[in-house]
């Protein structure tokens, strides 16, 4: 039975709002954390207590709460042209100069941009855009995806089949058929015992190559990855992985889609984590970070050699039958505009790199925690692993649910943050200071310690 007070906004949200990622029965016991506002990196609920918001929200808000210079933009947009679609020929300028603009932030060279409103419907584009290519260039039998085990690239059936997770199939009667999937690239977790980084990518870029000679190169039409992978635990795979992979894609003709939605925009050290880690797509997808969050926006850029095939096509058909109500809206496309202004002007970049010291070196200094295993992490990205026995890398029992145990008591402390399995995963603003990255660690040291009282590994 709900103890929730009785017309509190907490008690109005359980009996009215779905919430996603969230047990809903537990929820309508619990109630939500109601955020009021937020300034900067802290945010501040509906009782008068502030958080840290380790998470930029879900991996967003890169520029934090309360920038004035975009909500001004946004209305004057509003005011200007709220709306205008992108179909039959139409446009308005700031679509235009949003592509552009994007076109030459991208670290490969890119020759036309699609825009949508979410990571999910841009990944799902993709792959739309991924079929109607290989029809194009006459190989429509390439219809299957691959992607990685854990990865997470949207919840539209498509996209929900190409993550790797099984809470997004499970009683949805997901993936659908040809959505294939490999291990991930995570070295520290799945690497066998003696063996290098290099012997590692060799075995999974193998097992791959098996996948791609069972199934026919002639059926596969595209590889979706993430630079970082994100949801799955914050996992940076050796660099060596994605040049082996790119010489097998290549030798079977099979497309690379970089998923950028959450490592775009200077969150792992440079513009786009294409860059960071060389890889060479043939199509982009960005998102989150693009608008800092304020409103919805995404984008797929590709390259020339996939444009001029879907343009060939469209006019033998007549017409591309792919369209969004909302593609390229101008009061979106405004605001992405001046977020990518900003980023420009703090050099969001070079800013990242030079708060990665702080932020992973505070990180790195828990492992003396008895609490915590292993940190992950680039930029101003890191999961922080927790486990029983770091020595003989002992992992704790999973019905203890000791991740979402510590991340509830971070939030007792006033630091939100998420946990991902047993892995803590840290995203904060961008616009974090050092003062602040300090903050935030000590916060979270007080929850481990809570944690691991409670789990009786420190005593009282």
């Amino acid at each position: 039975m709900s103890t929730l007070p009785t017309g509190s906004l907490e008690q109005r949200d359980a009996r009215s709002v779905i919430h996603g990622l969230t047990n809903l029965k537990a929820h309508a016991e619990r109630g939500a954390m109601v955020i009021e506002r937020g300034h900067g990196v802290w945010v501040t609920d509906n009782h008068g207590k502030d958080y840290i918001e380790a998470m930029s929200g879900l991996w967003c808000i890169a520029l934090g709460y309360g920038n004035e210079r975009l909500a001004n933009v946004a209305s004057k947009q509003m005011r200007e042209l709220a709306y205008y679609p992108l179909t039959n020929h139409k446009s308005h300028p700031r679509v235009i100069e949003l592509a552009e603009k994007l076109k030459s932030l991208a670290p490969v060279p890119m020759s036309h941009v699609w825009f949508a409103s979410t990571g999910s419907e841009a990944n799902d584009c993709a792959a739309r855009l991924a079929w109607y290519y290989w029809h194009a260039v006459g190989q429509p039998a390439k219809k299957k995806f691959i992607a990685h085990q854990l990865a997470y690239h949207g919840n539209t059936i498509a996209t929900a089949s190409l993550s790797g997770v099984s809470y997004a199939h499970e009683r949805f009667n997901l993936p659908l058929p040809g959505f294939l999937h490999v291990a991930p690239p995570h070295y520290s977790r799945h690497a066998l015992p003696g063996e290098s980084e290099d012997e590692f990518c060799d075995r999974l870029i193998g097992d791959i190559e098996q996948l791609i000679e069972r199934e026919g190169a002639h059926t596969i039409a595209a590889f979706f990855t993430e630079p970082v992978m994100v949801a799955g635990g914050i996992v940076v795979p050796p660099r060596a992985y994605f040049e082996k992979l790119h010489k097998l894609l290549f030798l079977n003709n099979i497309l690379l889609i970089a998923d950028e939605v959450v490592t775009g925009f200077g969150r792992i050290g440079e513009m786009f984590g294409t860059g960071a880690m060389q890889l060479k797509p043939d199509m982009m997808v960005c998102a989150k970070a693009l608008s800092n969050a304020y409103i919805p926006i995404s984008a797929v850029m590709m390259n020339t050699r996939v444009y001029e095939a879907i343009a060939r096509q469209s006019d033998e058909m007549g017409v591309l039958g792919l369209t969004m109500t909302y593609s390229g809206h101008p009061v979106a496309c405004a605001v992405a505009l001046e977020t990518l202004a900003i980023y420009e002007e703090m050099d969001i970049a070079a800013r990242v790199r030079k708060l990665e010291t702080p932020f992973l070196g505070g990180l790195n200094r828990l492992l003396e925690h008895p609490l915590v295993g292993e940190v992950r992490g680039k930029g101003l990205l890191a999961g922080v692993e927790l486990m029983n026995n770091a020595e003989s890398r002992q992992h704790f029992d999973p019905a203890l649910k000791v991740g979402p145990r510590c991340a509830q008591i971070a939030e007792q402390h006033g630091l939100i943050v998420r946990a991902i399995g047993d892995t803590i995963a840290f995203c904060p603003p961008l616009i974090i200071s050092e003062a602040e990255i300090e903050e935030m660690l000590a916060r979270f040291k007080r929850a481990l310690d809570d944690t691991a009282r409670q789990l009786n590994l420190i005593r009282p």
